[in-house]
C-alpha cells in the first residue's frame, strides 16, 4: 500500500514540492498522488472532509486507512522517498510543536502567499 497525499494543483508552490517529490519517486512508486483541484475530485467521497478542510492545509492517507495532516504529512512523503531524515528535527520533542506552528501560518496565509 501506498501513502497517498492530497494536494492542490493550482498552488504552484505546492506543485514545485509534488513535481519533485513525483521525480524522486519515480522509480519506488511509494505515493499516491491526489490532485484536489482536478475536474471530477469529490472531496467528501474520496476522504469524508468538505473541500474547505482540504484547502486549508494538507492532508495524506496512511496506508491504514488513516488521515494525516499538517507537517506529519511531509514527514511521510520524504520518508517514503528515502529523506525522512531532512524531516527528522521537525518531529523532535521540543522543536514539533514549533514546526507544527510555523506550518500552520504558511497554511493559512497559503493562498495569498502563492498570488490567489
Amino acid at each position: 500500500m501506498k501513502f497517498e497525499v492530497f494536494f492542490d494543483g493550482d498552488c504552484p508552490l505546492c506543485l514545485k514540492e509534488i513535481n519533485l517529490l513525483k521525480y524522486l519517486d519515480r522509480k519506488n512508486g511509494h505515493i499516491r498522488f491526489t490532485d484536489i483541484a482536478a475536474p471530477g475530485f469529490d472531496p467528501v467521497a474520496e476522504t469524508g472532509l468538505t473541500m474547505d478542510t482540504l484547502m486549508a492545509e494538507i492532508y495524506g492517507r496512511l496506508p491504514d486507512g488513516e488521515l494525516v495532516t499538517g507537517m506529519e504529512v511531509f514527514r511521510q512523503l520524504w520518508g517514503a522517498v528515502g529523506l525522512g531524515f531532512l524531516f527528522a528535527p521537525t518531529n523532535w520533542p521540543l522543536l514539533r510543536p514549533i514546526f507544527d506552528r510555523i506550518y500552520s501560518g504558511f497554511a493559512k496565509n497559503r493562498l495569498r502567499l502563492t498570488g490567489r
